[in-house]
């Protein structure tokens, strides 16, 4: 597939994946050497003959014929990158030959301490081209790869059942279905692959090839200018974001993608997002009634872990009710700094007062010493959403799971404490929260390694107990970059009861739902070091990756 966008009042081929192979790294670094070249302005008037091409260009537009000058300081083992093209080889006054070391500029005889000022800044923008040009490609890749896997699932989740004649769904599916959840089973096992090679979220890798697919369906223009390098990663990010927001329209697309890559090359990305928003609403079709009713189906609740035992609490809410909610934090925020001796700041205030209102205890509407009265909401502040009788839930305390050393609770010790779904806490918290425990689960460990040793048999007698110690011992699932809480997860065999597998602590493991059912109907398998315990997985190609270590 080839499509066509305007780029400086000329139209150029936008290449894709499908029948277009990947630039290779003697393509890459060619063409970063002969843009340095020219932005240096080595290659004006004779110093052009060496045959490469003039004005604009890109990696496919490059001699492959050309002779390439291998540099002999190039650490890249038997098959080092390009450093010099045969129209590069004309030295400079120093007698040096320039390079295109992007990576360290200071390296290259050129950008010495003694270069000047307009020629570093002149590398610099090369190497931001080329890491934008790097970027894109990275971009282009993950969705080859997904994309790939849907049209061919067999290397990831196994043969088709239903070609052998023989094979049985348990679940009674028709082909249809089969071929579908095996398309997806192939790209969710793809996606996992892609994760754990390049040390992202899946999520993080899904949306990626979602908006590579965005921009190249739905914005040509802009994903020219960001696989050329002429836009950032910012900038191309935020246009498949609103793109993906417009109505299934080839003539919507094509206005905002006009008006949003031009804009994109002179706007820097803060300005660009006021912008790009701007002219979403100019050729958005759908009223704004419609779009906040699917906008609102996306409200939520989350949690970001920050430094030195802070967390930042979020919530995806409507605007009237987000506003209203804020206007009652700020109303009682201000009641108690106007109150004699109070040294708070407004916003700690703020913090405080939205804590006590959410975590079940006494809370500022009652008669905690220094809160504000219930009163009515002060005049131009808007009226809080006041829930139903029956949609609000009964007064509760938040179950939370802190794992804290023996000695260190006793004050014999510095062990840190462990807060579950954060990490390490400062220790005067640790005990103020271990005072107000209601239970205890006594997990021994070994002093050195920190490795689970046992559980207090007393509380070994039922599921509860083993799910509590599976959640020590292993906070979050146990798929390598997985976040998601084992409160949340299925607890799986690793070796199945049916081949033997015993239902013990050694045997079970927390798996999310998405990766247990990768780990059943995918190729992606866990197994369980004897000697050390530790749990290691094997993607679907073979590549070997450890399970996150637990956090003591």
């Amino acid at each position: 597939m080839s499509l066509s966008a305007p780029v400086n009042g000329s139209r150029r081929a936008v290449e894709w994946w499908r029948d277009v192979p990947p630039p290779s790294a003697r393509d890459l670094q060619l063409e970063a050497d002969t843009l340095w070249a020219r932005e240096l302005g080595l290659l004006d008037g004779e110093e052009n003959a060496g045959g490469l091409p003039s004005g604009e260009f890109s990696w496919t537009e490059i001699d492959r014929s050309t002779d390439i000058v291998d540099s002999d300081d190039d650490p890249g083992g038997d098959d080092p990158a390009p450093t010099a093209h045969d129209g590069l080889t004309s030295a400079s006054q120093d007698g040096s030959t320039p390079t295109a070391d992007t990576g360290e500029v200071a390296s290259a005889p050129i950008l010495d301490g003694e270069a000047d000022v307009d020629d570093l800044l002149r590398a610099l923008e090369v190497a931001a081209v080329t890491q934008r040009r790097a970027t894109a490609e990275g971009y282009r890749l993950i969705a080859l790869l997904v994309s790939r896997a849907s049209i061919d699932p067999e290397p990831w989740v196994g043969p088709d059942p239903t070609l052998d004649g023989v094979g049985s769904d348990p679940r009674r599916r028709g082909a249809a279905a089969i071929a579908r959840d095996r398309c997806d089973l192939a790209q969710r096992a793809a996606v996992a692959e892609i994760a754990v090679r390049l040390r992202l979220s899946e999520q993080t890798v899904r949306l990626r090839g979602s908006q590579a697919e965005s921009m190249q369906e739905r914005c040509p223009r802009t994903w020219n200018d960001f696989a050329e390098g002429r836009t950032s990663e910012r900038h191309a990010v935020e246009t498949a974001r609103l793109a993906d927001s417009l109505p299934d329209s080839p003539e919507t697309w094509a206005a905002f993608d006009d008006g949003a890559s031009e804009r994109a090359r002179t706007l820097t990305p803060a300005k660009f997002v006021v912008a790009a928003r701007a002219l979403r609403e100019r050729v958005h079709a759908d009223s704004l009634e419609q779009r906040h009713a699917r906008a609102a189906r996306d409200r939520g609740v989350w949690v970001t872990a920050e430094l030195d035992g802070m967390a930042t609490l979020s919530a995806l809410l409507p605007a009237d009710r987000a506003h209203a909610a804020m206007a009652r934090v700020d109303r009682f925020a201000r009641h108690l700094r106007a109150t004699p001796d109070e040294e708070r700041t407004l916003a700690q205030l703020r913090a405080d007062t939205l804590a006590d209102l959410l975590d079940g205890a006494d809370t500022v509407d009652g008669a905690r010493p220094g809160s504000a009265p219930a009163t009515a909401p002060s005049p131009g502040l808007a009226t809080p959403h006041t829930p139903t009788a029956r949609a609000r839930p009964a007064p509760s305390r938040g179950s939370i799971v802190v794992t804290v050393p023996a000695l260190t609770l006793l004050g014999g010790g510095d062990g840190p404490a462990t807060l579950d779904g954060y990490g390490p806490i400062d220790l005067d918290t640790a005990r103020r929260l271990a005072g107000g425990a209601t239970s205890w689960t006594r997990l021994l460990t070994h002093p050195l390694s920190g490795a689970p040793l046992a559980l207090d048999r007393t509380s070994y007698r039922v599921t509860a107990a083993l799910r509590r110690w599976l959640g020590v011992t292993s906070p979050t699932c146990v798929f390598p970059g997985c976040a998601r809480s084992a409160r949340d997860c299925d607890i799986d065999h690793l070796t199945a009861w049916a081949e033997g597998g015993t239902t013990d602590a050694d045997n079970l493991e927390p798996e999310c739902r998405h990766h247990h059912r990768l780990r059943h109907e995918s190729r992606w398998s866990p197994s369980r070091d004897p000697d050390t315990g530790d749990v290691r997985w094997t993607s679907p190609r073979g590549h070997e990756v450890d399970t996150d270590p637990p956090p003591f």
